[in-house]
């Protein structure tokens, strides 16, 4: 599916909504009421500066379960997202670190989002958390089980993460989308905040045919415009923030900054 028949325009900016550590996680300081009132203030900065989606994201959950997390995760995570989808009604995303698709799944057919983001999608990666297979057979026949049309956005060579043997990046595009049957590809840099490199966007594009390919990290002022030819699509988050720190909150002047970039770029 074309990227502009969910995000109604041309080469989209998705903005990363970060979760702080929600209750149950270690890092958790606040309540479900008060971070739902910081997570509706960012999303209001986002939609008033003119992003085209959202991602929510358990960013604040670290450190994460390698694959399920529990299910007051879930449940936490669809209030929120509810929360904003009643009163922004942008596309929306989900993502559940590290790797809980099936959960992302759930909670967007819940919230009626338009995407999920699987960070291990297809073959297998090493991480932080450990080994992390990928869970594409499971997560096609849950979205079928539910009826559901919720995209599949995967990534290839995710960022916090290592083959466990040399492979070509070219190969992981193709079975991501023909054997994973992903909807959307993303390809990253090597961790949150960092640069993408415009090589291996071109690359994942050259090989991703019809399938849109979207920068997953690293998207800011200065390394837009030379991304902008070669991808469908923009995930950003620390960029949008105060001070470019990924844990502040979102700041409007950067918000508002950035989207005029983009909106000359889309006119050429």
């Amino acid at each position: 599916m074309p990227l502009k028949t969910i995000f109604k325009t041309e080469k989209p900016v998705i903005a990363m909504l970060h979760l702080p550590a929600l209750p149950g996680s270690p890092g958790n300081t606040e309540d479900l009421n008060a971070i739902r009132k910081g997570v509706l203030r960012d999303a209001e900065a986002l939609a008033e500066g003119g992003v085209d989606g959202l991602i929510i994201e358990n960013f604040g959950d670290s450190p994460f379960f390698p694959n399920r997390v529990p299910p007051h995760t879930v449940a936490f995570m669809t209030v929120l997202a509810q929360a904003v989808q009643s009163v922004f009604p942008l596309p929306m995303g989900v993502n559940v670190l590290r790797n809980d698709g099936l959960s992302a799944l759930a909670i967007a057919a819940a919230v009626d989002a338009a995407f999920v983001r699987v960070n291990v999608y297809t073959a297998a990666r090493l991480t932080d958390q450990g080994i992390i297979q990928g869970e594409a057979h499971r997560i096609q026949r849950y979205r079928r089980l539910l009826g559901s049309q919720v995209q599949v956005f995967a990534d290839v060579a995710v960022k916090h993460s290592a083959p466990l043997a040399p492979r070509d990046l070219r190969d992981e595009v193709q079975d991501t989308i023909v054997r994973g049957r992903a909807d959307a590809v993303i390809v990253s840099g090597s961790a949150t905040g960092q640069e993408t490199r415009v090589e291996d966007v071109k690359i994942v594009k050259e090989n991703a045919g019809e399938t849109p390919v979207l920068v997953g990290s690293g998207v800011n002022l200065k390394t837009v415009e030379a991304l902008f030819p070669h991808a469908d699509g923009f995930i950003a988050g620390t960029a949008l923030k105060m001070g470019g720190r990924t844990t502040s909150a979102v700041d409007r002047f950067r918000v508002r900054e950035f989207m005029k970039l983009v909106q000359k770029l889309r006119r050429g």
